[in-house]
């Protein structure tokens, strides 16, 4: 009878399932072969931990260790009743994430989110998770309340709980079969869960502010290196510039929920891209050298957290530091900013605004000279138009960062909506290749570079005189592809020709600053972007190529000179040029005996006392996988059965035994 029952349990726990098909287990030659039929490594850019002087925003393990659970497909309905790896469609996720904020019964069950890449099929109306009066802190007027940005759900400026990925597309694809499996076997005792590792250092070493996580070197200031160049170049010996400066602005970082999917196509990089072209269009122009005023054009980095860029440039000018070498506050007659020009596309006709800070003559100069570059476009389709005076003054933009320094300060910026941001992606990864014209942007080249050149002459200009100055269009669509796309992206033939670049896939988050501030950087401590700018616009106003002294591998003995293409195959070459990386970071940091370190307030910068002061976390290493376990019942049940049949081969042993020495007695 033992015996019996001791081949009924062996036959039943033999028969369960396995976990890998006989053809699975064949194929399986060693330990990586064996961790690739265990787990599904998934694609994704996560949502990271960053931090203030206040406390924390952003996404990370609540804890030391990796955080595993169950994959399950969100609803409004959902009810989570255990730790759960949610599934999120892109439109799901303002929603989801406003619950979070205030059902924290619903909250401490999500182990982790994954949130599924938009398909060519699906049509989002609009997402913006920054807020609707992005940075108003910084604003030089009291209505802080306007919408600049109707759509803003604030959702990326909370700290969550909780790691958070985006999805790629492929990812997308496996995490739906995946969900859709668990749910038909909701009753199973095997389940497919997502492992996540988005442990940062703060949370390990308990720093969950700037100050102290500074102090304990768990993170690094949010910045980079911002670039400046002048057209043509300045003696740089000479302090004391005789001509004023016409300082033409662009940012060149972004933002979004998601650190590495941050392009910000028409926030900042449609405006970017429409100056580099007019530079270019500019370099061309015979007879600047002559003009009343000196071109100065900058390009910021930082700007969407706290203006790092533009207001390290103006402490610069302030500390007259080497970075600004040739420049000074007070030659600034007008600023002109490019800001959002990639959807002046509308019904057929192109409309742009300039809006302005307050009147001025220098202002109405530069009023009329958009206007004269407009009209010299030959065309009843493009308007630009002066904003509504109903706006409470100029939207977010660098310009802010110039007048709380000096309300007096000129300034225009040059936009492709009145009221009211088009972008309704503004600060969302979404914000990409798709979401601006290419026509817009070359249209808003061409004005620019016109306007910059009647300023420059300080007079009116004909149409024939205007209509010399001519954007390349091909160079605003190449430049799109470099910048906004991961094909061919930064290892497109442009930005080859320039530098060597770490990866092909753009991103437009300011990153974390490497290294010691220099106004000679590391080129290893300067991120893509910023490198290319700097090799372009140093080779665009330069002097022309019979004034280049020689070939170079970095330096160059010339007083004057810069090495650009130094990164190349080929070798550098030394030009003629007044092009240079300024530092981009917290005017409350200070770099000394190699770290950093938070300076105190000062009542006297009133920026600075409103300056949050950015760091990053670090971490070790970041990854997301999805395989299958089985439930913990199951396991106890197996176990059950083992010793079960334990017990049983035991007592069998023991009847078996007394049967024989039984039987051999009796013989």
């Amino acid at each position: 009878m033992a015996t019996r029952l001791l081949y009924l349990a062996a036959f039943f726990l033999f028969r369960l399932p396995l976990s890998f098909s006989e053809g699975d287990a064949s194929s399986m030659e060693s330990v990586p072969d064996l961790q690739k039929q265990m787990y599904t490594v998934l694609e994704g850019y996560p949502c990271v931990r960053l931090l203030n002087l206040s406390g924390e925003i952003g996404c990370a393990n609540p804890g030391r260790d990796k955080v595993v659970a169950p994959i399950v497909r969100f609803s409004n309905s959902t009810r989570l009743t255990w730790p759960s790896a949610v599934v999120l469609s892109v439109d799901e996720m303002e929603g989801f994430f406003k619950r979070v904020s205030n059902d924290l019964d619903f909250a401490q069950n999500v182990g982790g989110v994954l949130v599924e890449s938009v398909s060519s099929s699906q049509k989002i109306l609009g997402l913006s998770p920054d807020q609707k009066f992005p940075q108003a802190k910084f604003s030089p007027y009291q209505n802080i309340s306007y919408e600049w940005n109707p759509l803003g759900a604030g959702i990326m400026w909370n700290s969550y709980q909780f790691p958070v990925f985006l999805l790629s597309v492929s990812s997308s694809l496996s995490v739906q079969k995946l969900s859709a499996s668990n749910e038909k076997r909701e009753k199973a005792y095997t389940a497919h869960v997502a492992e996540f590792d988005l442990v940062m250092q703060t949370t390990k070493s308990g720093t969950r502010d700037s100050q102290s996580c500074i102090e304990e070197q768990t993170c690094l200031p949010l910045g980079g290196y911002s670039v400046w160049s002048s057209l043509p170049p300045m003696n740089a010996s000479q302090s004391d510039q005789s001509k004023g400066v016409i300082l033409a602005v662009a940012s060149m970082d972004s933002a979004s929920f998601f650190r590495d999917k941050s392009l910000g196509a028409e926030s900042s990089v449609s405006g970017l891209i429409a100056l580099l072209v007019a530079v270019d269009a500019l370099s061309h122009v015979d007879g600047l050298a002559n003009s009343s005023r000196q071109l100065v054009f900058l390009f910021l980095t930082g700007e969407a957290w706290g203006y790092l860029g533009s207001r390290r440039f103006l402490h610069e000018l302030d500390l007259h530091s080497d970075s600004v070498s040739g420049l000074n506050e007070t030659s600034i007659e007008m600023v002109l900013e490019v800001g959002s020009v990639g959807k002046g596309l509308n019904q057929g006709a192109k409309k742009f605004y300039a809006h302005t800070a307050r009147a001025s003559s220098v202002i109405n100069e530069t009023l009329n000279a958009l206007k004269q570059a407009g009209d010299s476009l030959d065309s009843n389709q493009i308007t630009i138009s002066p904003a509504s005076t109903a706006n409470p003054g100029i939207p977010p933009s660098s310009l802010m960062a110039f007048l709380r320094k000096n309300s007096q300060t000129p300034g225009v910026i040059l936009e492709d909506f009145d009221t009211a941001f088009t972008n309704n992606f503004y600060h969302s990864h979404l914000d990409d290749l798709s979401n601006i014209n290419a026509s817009s942007v070359a249209d808003a080249a061409t004005i620019i570079a016109r306007t910059l050149y009647v300023l420059a002459s300080g007079k009116n200009l004909s149409n024939s005189a205007l209509g010399t100055v001519n954007v390349n269009e091909s160079l605003v669509q190449e430049l799109m592809g470099c910048l906004l796309s991961c094909e061919p992206g930064l290892s497109c033939a442009l930005v080859k020709s320039y530098i060597s670049p770490s990866t092909a896939c753009p991103s437009h988050y300011a990153g974390v600053l490497l290294g010691e501030p220099s106004s000679t950087p590391y080129p290893s401590d300067v991120d893509d972007t910023s490198r290319f700018l700097w090799n372009f616009l140093a080779d665009k106003t330069s002097i022309w190529r019979q004034n280049v002294s020689s070939a170079c591998s970095g330096n160059c003995t010339n007083e004057g000179e810069v090495c650009i293409k130094a990164e190349t195959d080929k070798k550098g070459v030394c030009v003629i040029s007044t092009t240079r990386y300024v530092p981009a970071y917290s005017t409350r940091l200070k770099f000394e005996s190699g770290s950093w370190k938070v300076l105190p307030p000062n009542s006297s910068d009133p920026m600075g006392m409103a300056d949050p002061v950015w760091t990053e976390s670090n971490w070790d290493l970041i990854g997301l996988r999805a395989y299958t376990v089985q439930d913990s019942m199951y396991d106890h049940f197996v176990l059950l059965v083992g010793v079960s049949i334990t017990v049983l081969a035991y007592v069998a042993i023991v009847t078996t035994r007394t049967f024989i020495t039984k039987a051999l007695k009796r013989d």
